[in-house]
């Protein structure tokens, strides 16, 4: 295995730590929620501790790529597996709310770090790999959110809530001193060792305000999306009592179906500009969302699949983004400011459902809110740039060429 290998291995794996480890609290809980216990019998208020968590996740991604500078990108990942691990250890370990809010908040602290360093980190060892790379790094994350409350609720059940923190802890920490000993793959290693080429400034302000418009707007849709998928499910099976039970099921499938597609358009985005894979999905995203609006039954499951798909698809496309446009000098700080962009959509996404459903009693208005948002997704697949040059950059020096006899070099 080599260096850059064994990379990416570790990427991918504190890529579902950072998942998992934000998602222990929500089920720990159910075993934490006892009369007279530690915490109170209420589960509300125990679940209200991780909001610091969150926050500071979200907020304190944007100088991670300023730290990166400074400290170096090997010594941030470091921190993250180290720090995030203690951390899930104190938080078993505390015995009051106080003290179990500082854990987690630190949690949130140091699971910061991982997309903006982690994702510049693995485009770096992927090489000419990149949307095949960052497609499994995306299934890795879906399977931290996926097995999360299934591990959480076997260890909190056979060993106690606190095993729930503890042993992930333990793991995580471990995993970063093995880290510690690992040697980082050089920067931009791409074709032999080329270096990354002269993009035409103008296309990529382009490129990265589009960027940036699709993290907020996706951030909110993606987000909004899989928060109300359960209760989407439950409610549109309702007219068919057998499949009720199924709702749980159906929601993971639909969610599988989203995984499945970022390894499929990361192997197909080493072989495409970003505009031909971007384009259909969000062709795709728009009228899905607009007919799960309204269907009933067992025809909800399949269009839950497709919404999934172009929205899992897209996290794949809009991380390849950066990595084709952007240098691997200002990567770390362009995933830094895109994740903190993106976050602030995700923010909007929960109050957003509690007040649509508490007006209409339905979830119809919130998928065609969010299927309208999906409008602005199109509109950006359609103005982005579709250059060859993305598939072999030794091209874009001929496209940065000042215009010649007055002919002007075509942009598009």
């Amino acid at each position: 295995m080599t260096p850059a290998t064994r990379q990416i291995a570790f990427i991918n794996a504190a890529h579902l730590i950072t998942h998992y480890s934000l998602l222990i609290l929500p089920t720990a809980v159910l075993t934490m929620a006892v009369p007279g216990g530690l915490f109170g019998g209420d589960y509300g208020p125990i679940l209200q501790l991780a909001t610091g968590g969150f926050v500071l996740y979200g907020l304190l991604s944007l100088p991670q790529g300023w730290l990166a500078q400074k400290l170096g990108r090997k010594t941030l990942m470091t921190a993250f597996y180290l720090g995030a691990g203690l951390s899930l250890v104190a938080a078993g370990l505390a015995n009051t709310p106080f003290a179990l809010m500082l854990g987690l908040a630190s949690v949130g602290v140091f699971a910061s770090i991982y997309h903006p360093i982690g994702t510049a980190m693995l485009v770096e060892a992927a090489g000419d790999r990149v949307g095949r790379t960052i497609g499994l790094n995306g299934v890795f994350g879906n399977l931290g959110v996926a097995t999360a409350p299934m591990i959480t609720g076997f260890l909190a059940v056979q060993g106690g809530w606190r095993w729930a923190f503890i042993l992930p802890g333990v793991v995580c920490a471990t995993l970063g001193l093995f880290w510690m000993r690992l040697p980082v793959a050089g920067h931009g290693a791409r074709r032999s060792g080329a270096a990354f080429p002269t993009i035409p400034p103008a296309l990529v302000r382009r490129a990265m305000v589009i960027l940036l418009l699709i993290a907020a707007v996706s951030g909110l849709v993606f987000n909004a999306f899989t928060l109300l998928l359960p209760k989407l499910m439950a409610e549109r099976l309702a007219g068919s009592p057998s499949l009720v039970p199924l709702a749980g099921l159906a929601a993971f499938a639909a969610t599988l179906c989203g995984a499945l597609t970022q390894l499929t358009v990361g192997r197909l985005l080493d072989r495409n500009t970003l505009k031909r894979m971007f384009l259909p999905l969000a062709l795709i995203l728009a009228p899905a969302l607009f007919c799960l609006s309204y269907v009933q039954g067992w025809m909800v499951v399949p269009l839950a699949g497709f919404v999934s798909a172009a929205l899992f698809g897209q996290v794949t496309v809009n991380e390849t983004m950066t990595a084709r446009y952007i240098s691997p000098e200002l990567r770390a700080r362009m995933y830094s400011i895109r994740f903190f962009v993106g976050f602030l959509g995700a923010a909007v996404a929960a109050p957003l459902i509690g007040m649509l459903y508490e007006r209409t009693g339905n979830l119809t208005t919130v998928t065609l809110v969010l299927a309208a948002f999906a409008l602005i997704t199109l509109a950006c697949a359609l103005f982005f740039p579709d250059r060859r040059e993305e598939l072999s950059p030794e091209l874009w020096h001929e496209a940065s060429r000042p215009p010649v006899s007055g002919i002007q070099v075509a942009a598009e």
